[in-house]
């Protein structure tokens, strides 16, 4: 499921996996995209925090199962360093416990190895483009999960969509024409009624309720 304008005319991508077939498969395929620049790969977590700092990529295309570092751990680690990159998992996992844990972690997305390159494609430029990607068999795995139903007022559920879209206070301000200090004042509404304060439970709250397309 996708949820994101247009991507950047031109994106800084960064491949993170062990495996070096992988990786080349994934510069063959992305580096013939018109808007993509592969700027790095790299095949552990040590390795990848080094190159990340030097070369400042938009996006990180990050591989769960890495041997020295897991992919939901090694994007804790960029994100409190670079919290500026964005984050997308690539993985053959597609269990509930790696999907969620990856969005407490910080990805925007998540898109299993064994999903065509145009969903890929698509994936980066929705992530890229500040939104969100979630393959659709990842969906259904957090929708397999259904929190309890709750009353939530018609503007709480506005700014929890946009929330779910991976959009900022100020942003969220700005589309409804609201202050900041009132969209914190509904997340804080929102976060009593849910018990959900993660972009992980907020995504798989919208999804459950079918308020994202």
């Amino acid at each position: 499921m996708i949820f994101a304008k247009a991507a950047p005319y031109r994106i800084r991508l960064m491949l993170v996996d062990d495996h070096p077939l992988v990786r080349d498969g994934l510069r063959a395929r992305l580096g013939a995209v018109e808007q993509i620049d592969v700027v790095g790969e790299a095949g552990s977590g040590e390795q990848t925090l080094q190159m990340a700092e030097q070369l400042l990529p938009d996006l990180m295309l990050v591989d769960i199962g890495m041997k020295d570092m897991n992919g939901i751990c090694l994007t804790e680690l960029l994100l409190a360093r670079l919290p500026s990159i964005r984050v997308l998992i690539l993985s053959m996992y597609d269990n509930a416990e790696y999907v969620i844990s990856a969005m407490h972690a910080g990805a925007k997305g998540y898109v299993l190895k064994d999903a065509g390159s145009h969903e890929i494609i698509a994936a980066i430029n929705a992530v890229a483009a500040g939104g969100t990607f979630y393959s659709a068999a990842v969906a259904d795995v957090l929708l397999a999960q259904p929190f309890p139903e709750y009353s939530l007022t018609e503007r709480e559920r506005e700014v929890l969509i946009l929330l779910a879209k991976g959009l900022s206070n100020k942003a969220i301000a700005q589309q409804l024409e609201i202050s900041v200090r009132t969209v914190e004042t509904h997340r804080l509404s929102i976060r009593r009624k849910l018990g959900i304060d993660s972009a992980a439970g907020l995504v798989k709250y919208a999804l459950e309720q079918r308020w994202l397309n």
